[in-house]
């Protein structure tokens, strides 16, 4: 079987990337591309046998690489995505799509014009307390769902927003603490909760020094008459955690982060509850320990992307289905501007 050759652009959390597509046993010849030497360097010390590219217009022109990262700014991903498929590669694109539902579409052309695969980086979706929670709420165990309610409430200093001058912009972020920090919570609000119909929302800067908001709240109704309440900030100090908590009128299913709090289904039993509550309390560290073979994290989605392409099939995450968080977080800006609620179709 021929191996895969893996391309990565942006060393930030492309570093992890380039770490994780080196370590596959499947992928034969390895690349990376950034604009900063000390990134490259550090890359080149840990990966010596990769091979460094400064530009990414010459890096997508050769003709070993099969699949490419984008691990750039979030403005950057969809342009970038589109010159990677136009040049014969599949991608594996970092959350968010882009900042906006227009230019997602335009990947989606591109996917379906070159033919080429696109993965969308939700490896939270791996998490497996999130993979038991999806598949207990599918097959009706909390019955009609009720309520969600999801908060990012996380810290983060002026100086990392300084830093690179990217973070914290309409341009290249897309927006602040709900872009950024809490798109993956997004993706998993409507991932377990459901379709979204309409979105009502507030955001501002409360603590920074920044374009974007660093605190939103919002109100999600969804298709099968759920309601969500969400929050999302940088200005929690101490951090508040991650919380994803769903209620339906036959249980509950509480977590925070990977961890498992709260558990109660329509067939649980208090001996079943304490159960899970033992397997899942320490998160996914101490889950892959005992089972080194469950992937989580962004090993799942770079180890999934390399076997879509070799098997010909689809990846986890595509670029219809990660348009979705994108759709909602707009929307809460929009109905923070306007004052309106914000309607699908």
């Amino acid at each position: 079987m021929k191996k895969i050759g893996y391309g990565v652009v942006g060393l930030g959390m492309g570093m992890t990337h380039l770490d994780l597509a080196a370590s596959n046993p499947n992928v034969g010849y390895v690349a990376y591309c950034d604009i900063n030497e000390e990134r490259m360097a550090r890359a080149a010390a840990n990966h010596p046998d990769a091979v460094p590219y400064r530009e990414f217009d010459e890096m997508i022109k050769d003709e070993k690489i099969d699949i490419v990262s984008i691990a750039l700014p979030t403005g950057m991903h969809a342009e970038f995505t589109i010159k990677a498929l136009e040049a014969g590669k599949h991608v594996l694109c970092e959350k968010p799509i882009d900042i906006n539902v227009e230019r997602g579409l335009a990947v989606e052309e591109a996917r379906i014009r070159t033919g080429k695969k696109v993965g969308l980086i939700f490896q939270n979706r791996n998490n497996a307390v999130i993979r038991e929670a999806k598949k207990n709420i599918e097959a009706g165990k909390l019955g009609k769902l009720i309520l969600g309610t999801f908060a990012v409430k996380w810290h983060r200093t002026q100086a990392y927003y300084d830093a690179g001058g990217w973070r914290g912009t309409w341009a290249m972020d897309g927006g602040g603490s709900l872009m950024n920090q809490s798109v993956h919570t997004v993706d998993l609000m409507q991932y377990l909760m459901g379709d979204v119909e309409s979105v009502q929302g507030h955001y501002t800067v409360a603590n920074h020094a920044i374009e974007t908001e660093d605190l939103s709240t919002s109100v999600i109704k969804f298709k099968n008459g759920a309601l969500a309440t969400f929050v999302s900030t940088t200005c929690c100090n101490p951090e508040g955690g991650t919380l994803i908590q769903v209620y339906g009128a036959d249980g509950t299913i509480e977590i925070n982060g990977d961890v498992l709090q709260k558990w109660k289904t329509n067939d649980s039993t208090p001996e079943s509850e304490a159960e899970m509550l033992a397997k899942y309390a320490t998160g996914n560290a101490a889950l892959v320990a005992a089972d080194p073979t469950l992937a989580v994290g962004h090993k799942s989605q770079i180890d999934d992307m390399i076997d879509a392409v070799i098997n010909d099939r689809d990846p986890q995450v595509g670029p219809m289905e990660g348009i979705k968080a994108v759709r909602i977080i707009n929307a809460v800006y929009e109905s923070s501007r306007t004052g309106k609620v914000i309607y699908f179709d």
